[in-house]
């Protein structure tokens, strides 16, 4: 069986018949959506693209 590490804690636990996988338990997956839900994670995008977003010609930002 494959043994994965836990990305909360760094335990090892099995990939296969694990409910919370990647994590090893219900509590690490809790863990981490509350990062996320807290804006601790954060995904990069390069100043460029943030340019890109803001600049959408008319008709796309109409039919949004």
């Amino acid at each position: 069986m494959k043994k994965i590490k836990c990305p909360q804690c760094g335990k090892k636990t099995t990939w296969e018949g694990n409910p919370y996988r990647p994590f090893c338990s219900e509590r690490c997956k809790l863990l981490d959506l509350g990062h996320w839900l807290a804006e601790e994670y954060r995904i990069h995008v390069p100043s460029e693209g943030v340019e890109e977003i803001h600049q959408l010609p008319k008709e796309e930002e109409e039919s949004e």
